[in-house]
């Protein structure tokens, strides 16, 4: 006989579960969503008394189910992230919140079995982690979005460069550097090209460019280019030493790492492999003297 708590709490995963699953599935047709709205408001009928009261939709029902901050947050690191569609926040929102009710159950389940003070602490950490999963995970994506950002820098520096110094202006050199570049920060550079052909002036759009990423050496560019459009500088002066710099700082960069690599193989080194050497050439060693002292 299964004990009702049980099979309450594996339903209740299993549904957790499925709603997992329909988020991660449901953003990879993003058409069949509007469809399915308009289908279902030519279907709906008039409810007696319904009035004009607005439907509750599933973003607002998370939006109220969420602490304060959450959805704020979340929308930063979704532009932070580019914005994909299967991390919107109202759907990263809503995985916390079921991944948090599966593992509670769970974790329910186990502490009603044997309760203990271990266990307790045990399910609170289960369930914090559990609840801010996709938001590391959204976290972790924006981080190597920015990298790669970081990392293309310099060679589409170049890139303008060369383009501005053969005569093209800045705009058609960060088209044209867009165009053949690829990865992240050729989307931005597009999208920011985009924002200017639909009347926003060049200051702005440069300061949204700014806004939607976390790379220094892109925010210290796009000021630099900020203030050569206000004074009156020679872009093509600014796009050579910003060139250079980014260069010297991508090199600079590297060197650091080389220099950390030491220190980060010294733990194993001291835990793994120094141990084993020890065994492999003083155990025999040891073996006889031990044979030696038994005889004597």
């Amino acid at each position: 006989m299964i004990p009702p708590l049980v099979l309450v709490a594996a339903l209740s995963v299993g549904a957790a579960l499925g709603m997992l699953v329909w988020l991660m599935l449901g953003a990879r047709d993003p058409e069949r969503g509007p469809a399915l709205q308009n289908l279902q408001s030519q279907l709906a009928l008039p409810s007696p008394g319904a009035g004009n009261a607005p439907p509750i939709s599933p973003a607002r029902f998370v939006k109220v189910l969420s602490p304060p901050g959450t959805m704020t947050r979340l929308e930063r690191l979704h532009v932070l992230a580019g914005r994909p569609a299967m991390w919107a926040p109202e759907r990263a929102a809503m995985m916390k919140l079921v991944l948090a009710a599966g593992v509670g159950l769970l974790a329910l389940v186990g502490v009603s079995s044997s309760p203990s003070v271990g266990r307790i602490l045990f399910a609170v950490a289960a369930v914090t982690l559990a609840y801010f999963v996709p938001e590391l995970l959204l976290h972790s994506r924006g981080q190597e979005r920015q990298a790669a950002i970081e990392l293309a820098l310099a060679d589409t520096l170049d890139q303008m460069t060369i383009a501005v110094e053969a005569g093209l202006g800045f705009e058609s050199a960060m088209q044209r550097a867009a165009k053949n570049g690829k990865g992240p920060l050729a989307d931005e550079f597009i999208r920011t090209l985009q924002d200017i052909q639909m009347g926003q002036s060049r200051r702005l759009a440069y300061l949204d460019l700014a806004a939607r990423t976390k790379a220094p050496n892109l925010r210290r560019f796009l000021r630099a280019v900020i203030q050569a459009d206000e004074y009156g500088v020679a872009i093509a002066d600014v796009l050579r030493t910003q060139a250079s710099e980014m260069r010297l700082k991508r090199r600079q960069s590297a060197e650091e790492k080389a220099m950390k690599v030491p220190v980060k193989v010294l733990f194993p080194l001291m835990t793994c492999i120094l141990p084993t050497i020890f065994i492999v050439i003083l155990g025999p060693a040891v073996i006889n003297m031990m044979d030696v002292l038994g005889g004597m």
